[in-house]
């Protein structure tokens, strides 16, 4: 089944120039697959999961930080497991028209000169380990302050934000409606099913092509084949597991839906140029 795009209105902040809220609640009540006309800065807090926005599917983590641009459709779900004790997860964000921006542009010279000449990301961003240590510090900071005191510390936000190369891709919008939805149905496919193995005939059922077609229109929405596709899917989860659990490597393995360790070890080497074990170990402080 495909997922339904939700129209998705933020709540109404009269007497506000953005929304900001510190989120805890049950997985079942967060949001599906929406959209909405405003910038989303989002930090998840507790609980990790996979987020799909546009036409891209990747894992997520406690501590992560992305910014979604406006009308990009987008997801965050969460593993049931990675709840807290009373089965809730945690995330603060920040949403905000593109107006606004533009509005203290024009307003502040202090913010223009930071902002000038800069091109607006039309891709969702993952941000890296400094810009997001800032930003988490500034959404944290802001929980604790009054309206005036938010709206300084947007002030702040919006120059990193926009201006910090610190960050990875993390979705493309994808144009076409037909579009959207089947590369949607083809990742909750993906998220649903990658532990075992996927046929091509399996995964063109389900989206009602052949084989043929679907390999076809597969490669040229997402410039790498449906295989390789599931591959990098698998590694990035591993990734996170790596990060933050203690599984044993070869436990990783069989979990992320590859069937033999040594085959493990070599395509992830030669896909992240390093060995697993040398992958935790560089990442061993985000172990709890």
């Amino acid at each position: 089944m495909e997922d339904t795009v939700i129209p998705y209105e933020l709540p109404d902040v009269e007497n506000h120039s953005f929304f900001f809220i510190d989120q805890r609640v049950k997985i079942n009540i967060e949001a599906k697959l929406h959209q909405h006309d405003a910038w989303e800065l989002y930090y998840v807090v507790h609980g990790q999961g996979n987020r799909m926005a546009g036409d891209t599917l990747q894992p997520f983590a406690a501590g992560d930080v992305a910014l979604i641009p406006p009308s990009m459709l987008h997801r965050w779900e969460y593993a049931p497991n990675s709840a807290d004790d009373d089965g809730c997860i945690r995330y603060l964000m920040v949403a905000f028209s593109h107006s606004l921006v533009e509005r203290c542009i024009e307003v502040f010279p202090e913010l223009r000169n930071r902002l000038a000449g800069i091109t607006f990301p039309t891709d969702a961003l993952k941000f890296g380990p400094e810009s997001s240590r800032i930003i988490r510090e500034i959404l944290s900071e802001m929980n604790d302050m009054d309206e005036l005191g938010r709206l300084s510390e947007m002030m702040r936000l919006l120059p990193i934000i926009f201006t910090t190369s610190d960050h990875t891709f993390a979705g493309k919008p994808m144009r076409i409606e037909r579009d959207v939805r089947r590369m949607q149905q083809i990742c909750t496919y993906v998220m649903a099913h990658y532990v075992h193995a996927i046929s091509l005939d399996d995964i063109a059922t389900e989206v009602g092509m052949n084989r043929s077609a679907f390999c076809s229109y597969f490669k040229r929405c997402k410039g790498m084949t449906f295989s390789q596709f599931v591959t990098q899917y698998r590694l990035n989860t591993a990734c996170e597991l790596l990060k933050h659990s203690r599984k044993q490597v070869s436990e990783i393995c069989y979990t992320v839906g590859f069937n033999d360790v040594p085959h493990f070890n070599r395509i992830f080497k030669k896909i992240k140029h390093i060995s697993p074990k040398e992958y935790r170990n560089n990442h061993s402080d985000q172990i709890i």
